[in-house]
């Protein structure tokens, strides 16, 4: 049996999830399990405990067959527990480092007390790390083991479960259990602290709080739900009713029951507008039945509200808050007034367009920065002039970009009042980046975000961990991303991800990536004409190579020495090198083609189609890996600088030890597998399976149609194709064959 048993309730955190069982996990005290419940949670969070359950066997996983909330899923979890002691945690919280041994030595250290009490902080998305505001109440002065009457201001702790041990006999002499509803923390905090008779605290941060910025906090929702906190405190007077040793606890909680009455009354963010009065109401009867002989209100503000809850006087409450509102209205135009003048005002123009009707059958499209027609809306714009092609559709190019344009396309200069206007007036906005910060979200406008691959570097939010990667201020970056209305996915990996890094009150579309179904669609044919509009032969074994963007670089810095290895390949062999697309038409690279044998590409208008052309891909860590992978085609990670990129930029794996095929460190070790068969072994064949199993879940070829139908044709997800499982897909047939039958390639010298 197991000295802690750690109790985690799971539903929608697959971005966090991981983060909490790793913080647990790496702890330096071992005695532990987890029980973990999954509530039926409708995303990926039931597979990644089933993955850490697979791995480590203190993790014990019960999946549940309906959603119970997280009351219920907590008892569920009671009822397996073994250890001497339970812990609570939640699946977006953490534990901080050492954390469990710190918990364990002060149970030793005061003799088994009944509950610990140890300390939290709360953590932002920002960075930014609150302290409990009354940690002073556990510090160790006085006795080590203590009742609630000795130090009854415990009552005045933040009312959550998650910041104490309970000892699992305690938890069953006394009958504790969490009710169903919101606010099931109260409950079990009040009547757990009034029973025990030794209590110990813990003067240190064990847990780390996570205030999540959207869709973390039910409480935080407008919902008649928090009616349910009559019945929490109904409970507790009740328990305390069936406690007569108990009852010198009436006037406090009274108080704890008054002071949360006012404070969701007083939240915008929770009762809606036509139940308040029946809230208030209701709360002037509890009042009123539950009023201790000989209570004093308490003086100031709070005391005037007690006082209008004590007569029902509802009228009353609206104006004095009405005041409130009032005031606060005018400090919020002034903060607003001063961030705009900060940021620059909105021409006149488009703002003058923003107050004309929305046009219904308009969508704008833009793609990297508005650098030309590409990736997946290019993808959704050629499938929605298919299926409606009554919508106007127009792309947003930069003036540097203009002759990149495709012939018949429609476009406007960013910038020009064409420009503006179409976006003032577009229904559907889709881009695989952000729009710029000046473009409003009006009302019934509908904002697309396709991104433009899977991350392995760390992406928004994320970045904060390494400042030397970026400049961004996030504070706008997720102003720009609560525009979105749709984030579309190509893989679950990615779903946890940018739940994370964009924590905005988007849908996650879990379609596939558009750019992609031509890789799962295009014939033998569509290969070959690939293949002869870049000049390359039958016989020619194409290497696409494709580094990523350092940060800490600048422009393009070639890693290889694209002639040596050309040489060394041999005339059989061609590389076509293809920049980052924040280093377009590079000099540099201008200067190392070779006749027939390095063929730049950065300026080619559709990767896709380079991917279908090649035989083998070698990148160091692009999210070109994970679209190519589609095409099950070798492979090979050049990460000759992996040590700096994953400190610098910070890395969501290890691609080196997870990598899609062969590795190689240096360019000796790189030109030796591609003059084998290292490059396209069974070694390289087992490890890019592994890959495409775990990043291409939902590119089926049938993404862009899913995106169409439901985002531009209103009809619901139930009624999109299903995704094709990966063993049943037929990705777009490899290069002639001709020249995998014959020998290795071999190193051009020795064949002089």
């Amino acid at each position: 049996m197991p000295r802690l048993s750690l109790v985690v309730p799971v539903y929608k955190v697959q971005g966090y999830l991981s983060e909490c069982l790793e913080s647990v996990l790496g702890q330096d005290y071992a005695d532990f399990e987890i029980v973990a419940v999954d509530d039926c949670s409708p995303d990926g969070s039931g597979a990644i405990l089933d993955e850490y359950a697979a791995q480590d066997d203190r993790i014990r996983v019960i999946h549940l067959t309906e959603n119970v909330g997280l009351g219920r899923a907590r008892n569920a979890a009671l009822e397996k527990a073994r250890g001497d002691y339970v812990l609570f945690l939640d699946s977006d919280d953490t534990l901080s480092p050492g954390a469990l041994a710190a918990i364990a030595g002060r149970l030793e250290a005061t003799g088994d007390p009944e509950i610990l009490i140890y300390d939290y902080v709360r953590t932002y998305w920002n960075g930014e790390v609150r302290p409990n505001q009354r940690r002073d109440l556990l510090t160790s002065a006085g006795p080590d083991v203590l009742s609630l009457a000795d130090r009854p201001q415990l009552l005045d702790l933040l009312q959550i479960v998650c910041n104490k041990a309970y000892r699992r006999d305690f938890i069953a002499r006394q009958g504790l259990a969490f009710p169903p509803g919101y606010y099931e923390d109260a409950p079990w905090t009040f009547c757990s602290l009034i029973s025990a008779d030794r209590i110990a605290v813990l003067d240190r941060v064990c847990l780390l709080y996570r205030q999540r910025r959207e869709g973390g906090n039910i409480l935080g929702t407008v919902s008649r739900k928090h009616f349910d906190v009559f019945d929490q405190y109904r409970r507790i007077f009740d328990f305390v009713d069936a406690r007569e040793d108990r009852a010198q606890w009436r006037a406090p909680l009274f108080r704890k029951m008054v002071n949360q009455y006012l404070t969701i009354l007083e939240r915008p963010g929770r009762l809606p507008q036509d139940a308040r009065a029946e809230f208030f109401h209701r709360a002037a009867a509890d009042y009123r039945a539950r009023l201790p002989e000989g209570f004093r209100r308490p003086a100031g503000d709070r005391g005037h509200k007690f006082a209008m809850l004590e007569r029902d006087a509802y009228a009353q409450m609206v104006s004095a808050m009405a005041a409130v509102k009032i005031r606060n209205t005018v400090k919020g135009r002034a903060r607003t007034a001063l961030h705009r003048s900060k940021r620059g005002a909105m021409s006149l123009f488009y703002q003058s367009q923003l107050r004309l009707p929305r046009d219904e059958n308009l969508a704008v499209f833009s793609a990297f920065w508005s650098r030309g027609v590409s990736c997946n809306p290019a993808a959704i714009d050629a499938e929605l002039a298919r299926r409606t092609p009554d919508i106007r559709r127009v792309w947003a190019v930069h003036p540097d970009a203009m002759d990149t344009v495709p012939e018949g396309v429609e476009h406007v200069r960013v910038g020009s009042r064409e420009y503006w206007a179409a976006l003032a007036r577009a229904t559907y906005l889709v881009n695989n980046v952000n729009f710029a910060n000046a473009v409003v979200k009006r009302e019934g406008q509908i904002h697309v975000q396709t991104h433009h691959g899977t991350p392995l570097k760390t992406m928004g939010l994320d970045q904060q961990k390494y400042p030397a990667s970026t400049s961004m201020d996030f504070a706008e970056l997720l102003e720009r991303c609560d525009r979105w209305d749709f984030s579309l996915v190509s893989n679950r990996f990615s779903s946890a991800v940018w739940e994370r890094a964009y924590p905005c009150a988007y849908t996650s579309l879990e379609t596939g990536y558009p750019r992609n179904d031509v890789l799962l669609n295009s014939t033998a044919q569509d290969v070959r004409e690939a293949r002869r509009d870049l000049g390359l032969d039958d016989g020619t074994t194409a290497f696409l190579y494709m580094p990523t963007h350092r940060e800490y670089q600048p422009g393009f810095v070639p890693r290889l020495d694209l002639e040596k290895l050309a040489e060394r390949l041999g005339p059989e062999a061609t590389l076509l090198v293809r920049g980052h697309y924040f280093h377009n038409r590079s000099d540099r690279l201008a200067e190392l083609r070779s006749e027939g044998r390095i063929l730049d590409v950065s300026a080619h208008p559709a990767v896709e189609r380079l991917y279908l052309a090649a035989d083998c891909l070698i990148t160091d860590y692009s999210s070109a890996m994970f679209d190519y992978a589609n095409l099950d085609r070798p492979i090979v990670i050049f990460a000759d600088d992996w040590d700096t990129y994953s400190v610098v930029r910070g890395t969501y794996f290890d691609v080196v030890a997870q990598a899609p095929g062969a590795v190689a460190t240096t360019e000796e070790e790189l030109a030796e597998v591609l003059c084998s068969d290292g490059w396209r072994g069974e070694r390289a064949a087992r490890a890019r399976d592994g890959f495409r199993r775990r990043f291409c879940d939902f590119d089926d070829g049938r993404a862009a149609e899913r995106v169409v139908r439901h985002i531009f044709l209103g009809e619901p997800l139930e009624a999109m194709p299903t995704v094709v499982p990966l063993d049943e897909r037929i990705p777009a047939p490899p290069p002639g064959t001709a020249h995998e039958a014959s020998a290795p390639i071999s190193t051009y010298s020795s064949q002089r």
